[in-house]
Parts: structure tokens; C-alpha cells; sequence
């Protein structure tokens, strides 16, 4: 019997270890694997190829007797290329790696290694975009008795949820793609940047490392060791992060010179994330295009997990036929599209395609990936807040655009929410944006006012409605709220009166004086009697 149990991070957390206990205490032994995607299902079991989604502990008796249902694999599998290990190898077994392709003699000069790269079209999927095969004929280039290839997977974007996936469901992959990259721009030494919040990532890299060398693929050479930080998301920046692996506080540096000539202790470095080093081994085996993105959907999504889709399809595709469409059968509003700093796109640019380009345009970035699905409760004011106080937050404070600049725009913003904007507010933002865009040394200060520029490009009304009127179209922001009672639909059951802390109901009338917008009395009424404005 080959039994397969979910045991990524999502899984553990939905009780995967539990029911990994349980089948070992009846005399099976299965095999853990990394996340599949469907983290909506978890806990995932799969025995003899059928899989089973939401098991529970109690439910393993009925599904070993074959009386449990499963449901087929999803179809998005075909396209996975990063993700085409994950949820099917146990990531801490090297043999299962190598009978899935996995470390393949490499026959290819390190000139051949770069025009496959080149002639894939792989771009940098940390966020930049950049053409991948230039940067390591840029290090290559370089000059140097001393070489490194690092692997990035330290990024603080929320987002970034599927470099953790590839790190626990598929390890190898990583270490096989910075073999290829040091065999192809000459350098002797890898370092992994990992999050050190990312424990179960750590051990099974740990493994994976150890066994690499015990075959031979990692050692004299080329050796790779592990680097654990802090998760700061300013180190998605290569030169803030080379300074945090020198010892220094992560901030970047200015550039030129670029790490490919001057990097980690001043020599030449080539930087990629971990999705990026994923897809090499595959393009080399296969010399095939890197036509897919992997995309973290969260959010009002129905099916919230990882999506590895194609480039060229569009949004729509993939929060309706991958996502399943807007929880509780709500209206699709927005995505916010490239991690925190990326941009809002509304549901009238639903049909644009994901690919750097058509993104670009629409004023979002492709990012690393993180996709937030907002339905028609969702304020688009208090969203662009809510991001741009997560950009504050992670700011090393290097720049006065990016550490003053951004705080003055979410006390705009806060003021907004709260029902104190004023007039000239909108075009105080806009020009304040710009300004912190030209001004700021890295990407984080440059792309963080997107959700701001966004959500007033498509969504202006509501800024206008929260500045003018003091309404909240969406009502969410509960300053802007007010309660109050219908009568012709009120039981007088007074459990309203009764549970408000505040004492705000009296005769079945809300004074809004008092009420704190706490929502109280509106989750209670069974009657929907409740009226908020």
C-alpha cells in the first residue's frame, strides 16, 4: 500500500501529523510529502492513487476498510513546472528526486547551460522580472578567484508562500538549479538565505544537503550551506540582502556596482529566489520555455492555495475556474496583484493576462506572486492602508522618500478612514507617490505607493465618498458606520439591548453617539433588523 500524507506546513497545521501518527500505529508507513496546492483541502491523504481531502484522524479506519470517498487530482497539475515535485516525492528521500529526472548528468558547456536559459524566457520570479540568463553571463563575465551563487529565500512578502512550498515539498529542485548556475558562471560556494521562521524548510534543506554530498552531487566543487534570517522583506532586495549575510543590517546599497560584479564580501554573486532555481533543472532537461507562474491565492477566494498557471492566461482564469470564484457567492471587486507593494486590479480588468507586460499596464506588478481576492465588501481605501502600513513596517529607514514619505501617506490614508479627509486629500497622495517613486533607493520604497495610485486610479468614488460624504461604500470602515433599527422587521427579542456593552440601545433606538461601531447587534439579530449605513 503507497500512502502519501500532505505533511507541508499547511498540512501540519490542519492536523496532518495527527493522522500521520495514526496510520504508523496501525502498521503502515507512509510517506510525507510537500503541499500540493490545495491547501483548502488539507489534510490531504493519498493511498494507492486516490486522494483524500479533509481527512481526520477518526476518518482513517473507514478510509483503510475503502469506504471513504476521495476526490481525482486537479488538472492545474499538467501545467506545473516549479511545483511539478511537490505533493508527489517524499522531499526527504534523494531517491525519489533522481527517479522523477532529478540530477542528471550535466553534459552542457556553461556557455550552452546560459543560451538554454536565455532561450527559455526565464525571468526572475522573485518580482523584478529580470532576464535571468543575464545575470549569470554578467557573472560570468565578471573577474574573480571567487564565485557564489545564493539562493533568496528570505522574502518577508506574505506572498511568498509558495517559495516555503518548494523548500518543503521539493528541496532538491533548489539544490540541482544552483549546481547548474555555479557550473555555468564558475563559482564554488551557495548559500541559502532562509527564513528562520521557516523551521520545517531549514530541516528538510538540511537533509537534502547532507544527501547530495553523500552522492557526490555537492562537496569539493561545489558545496552549498544554509543561512537562516530574520524575514525581513526588505532583504527581497539583493544588495539589502548580501549586507545581512555580511553581518550588517539589511539595507540595500546603491547600484552600480551590481552584485554580479561586486558582491556577498566583494565578489562577483549571482542572486535568484527559490522559484526561479526550481525551474532550471526542468528547462535543461527539457528545453522547454518557463511559461508558468506560481501564484498564491488568498483572500474572499473559495479555494485558497497555490496555482501554477500559464503565462497568458488571464485573472479571471485563474480566481474563477482555479479559485473557484468570491466566497459565499459574493461579487468579484478586485485583485491586489505583486505581494504588498503590487496593485489593485479592479473586476472591469478581469480578462488582462498575467504576464510582466499586460501587468505592468494595468499599474500592479507581477511580484512573487501573491494574489488577494477582494470581493464587494471589501474597502478599497482601507486596503490601500493596510498595505502601506505593512510597507512602513518593513522599511529599513535608508531613505527619507521611503521612511517619511510612505508614513505621511498612510496617516493621509488613516485620516481618510477614520472620516477626517479633506478636500485637497486625493491629489496630496498622487503627488506624494510620484515623489516617493523618483525619489527611493530600492523596490520597496519605489513600488509601495502602487496600492495607493491603484485604488485611486479604479476606485476613486469611494476616496470621494469617504472625503465628502463620510460613507464607507463598502461599509467596512466602522468609523464611518452608523446603526440603527428597523422596526417593521424588529421581534423586540431584546437581545440586542442586552448585550450591548455600551448601553447604546434604548426603546429599540441606537444612539450613535454612544455606540462604538462594534457590530455586536447586528451579528445577533436573528431578523436582520439590523440596519448599518
Amino acid at each position: 500500500m503507497n500512502i502519501r500524507v500532505g505533511m507541508g506546513s499547511c498540512g501540519i497545521a490542519a492536523g496532518a501529523g495527527e493522522i500521520f501518527a495514526k496510520l504508523t500505529e496501525n502498521g503502515l508507513q507512509p510517506a510525507p510529502v510537500g503541499c500540493n496546492g490545495m491547501c483548502y483541502l488539507e489534510p490531504i491523504v493519498e493511498i494507492d492513487g486516490k486522494i483524500y481531502t479533509q481527512v481526520s484522524a477518526e476518518m482513517i479506519d473507514e478510509i483503510l476498510s475503502g469506504r471513504g470517498a476521495h476526490c481525482a487530482s486537479e488538472e492545474a497539475d499538467k501545467n506545473k513546472i516549479a511545483l511539478r515535485n511537490c505533493g508527489i516525492i517524499n522531499p526527504e528521500n534523494i531517491d525519489e528526486y533522481i527517479k522523477r529526472g532529478g540530477y542528471q548528468p550535466l553534459t552542457l558547456t556553461p556557455e550552452q547551460v546560459i543560451e538554454k536559459v536565455k532561450a527559455s524566457g526565464l525571468a526572475g520570479r522573485g518580482g523584478a522580472g529580470f532576464p535571468t540568463w543575464f545575470k549569470w553571463q554578467a557573472a560570468r563575465d565578471s573577474v574573480g578567484n571567487k564565485k557564489y551563487v545564493i539562493c533568496n529565500a528570505d522574502e518577508g512578502d506574505p506572498g511568498a508562500f509558495m517559495d516555503r512550498a518548494i523548500l518543503e515539498g521539493d528541496p532538491h529542485s533548489i539544490l540541482e538549479g544552483m549546481l547548474i548556475c555555479a557550473h555555468a558562471i564558475g563559482a564554488d560556494e551557495g548559500i541559502i538565505y532562509v527564513r528562520a521562521e521557516y523551521p520545517l524548510a531549514i530541516k528538510r534543506l538540511e537533509i537534502a544537503i547532507e544527501q547530495a554530498r553523500e552522492r557526490g552531487y555537492l562537496g569539493e566543487k561545489f558545496d552549498i550551506k544554509i543561512k537562516a534570517g530574520a524575514g525581513a522583506f526588505i532583504c527581497g532586495e539583493e544588495t539589502a540582502l548580501i549586507a545581512s549575510l555580511e553581518g550588517e543590517r539589511g539595507m540595500p546599497r546603491l547600484k552600480p556596482p551590481f552584485p554580479a560584479e561586486k558582491g556577498f564580501w566583494g565578489k562577483p554573486s549571482n542572486i535568484n529566489n527559490v522559484e526561479t532555481f526550481a525551474n532550471v533543472p526542468w528547462i535543461i532537461r527539457n528545453d522547454g520555455a518557463a511559461n508558468t507562474k506560481v501564484f498564491a491565492l488568498t483572500g474572499k477566494i473559495a479555494k485558497g492555495g497555490l496555482a501554477e498557471v500559464p503565462m497568458g492566461c488571464t485573472i479571471r482564469d485563474v480566481v474563477f475556474d482555479i479559485g473557484g470564484g468570491i466566497q459565499g457567492g459574493k461579487s468579484f471587486k478586485a485583485v491586489q496583484l505583486g505581494g504588498p507593494s503590487g496593485g489593485c486590479i479592479p473586476a472591469s480588468l478581469q480578462d488582462t493576462k498575467i504576464d510582466y507586460k499586460s501587468l505592468a499596464e494595468t499599474g500592479a506588478i507581477m511580484g512573487s506572486g501573491g494574489m488577494v481576492v477582494m470581493d464587494e465588501g471589501s474597502c478599497m481605501v482601507d486596503m490601500a492602508r493596510f498595505f502601506l502600513d505593512f510597507t512602513c513596517k518593513e522599511s529599513c529607514g535608508k531613505c527619507a522618500h521611503c521612511r517619511v514619505g510612505n508614513r505621511r501617506l498612510l496617516e493621509i490614508l488613516e485620516r481618510i478612514c477614520a472620516g477626517d479627509g479633506r478636500e485637497n486629500d486625493i491629489e496630496l497622495l498622487e503627488e506624494l507617490s510620484e515623489e516617493i517613486k523618483a525619489g527611493s533607493l530600492c523596490a520597496l520604497g519605489q513600488t509601495a505607493p502602487n496600492p495607493v495610485l491603484t485604488t485611486i486610479k479604479y476606485f476613486r468614488n469611494e476616496y470621494e465618498d469617504h472625503i465628502k460624504n463620510k460613507k464607507c461604500t463598502a461599509k467596512s470602515c466602522k468609523k464611518l458606520l452608523t446603526y440603527s433599527i428597523d422596526l417593521s422587521k424588529c421581534k423586540k427579542c431584546n437581545l440586542c439591548v442586552k448585550k450591548c456593552a455600551v448601553s447604546a440601545i434604548n426603546d429599540f433606538v441606537i444612539d450613535n453617539e454612544k455606540c462604538t461601531k462594534c457590530g455586536l447587534c447586528a451579528s445577533l439579530c436573528k431578523f436582520e433588523a439590523v440596519i448599518i449605513e
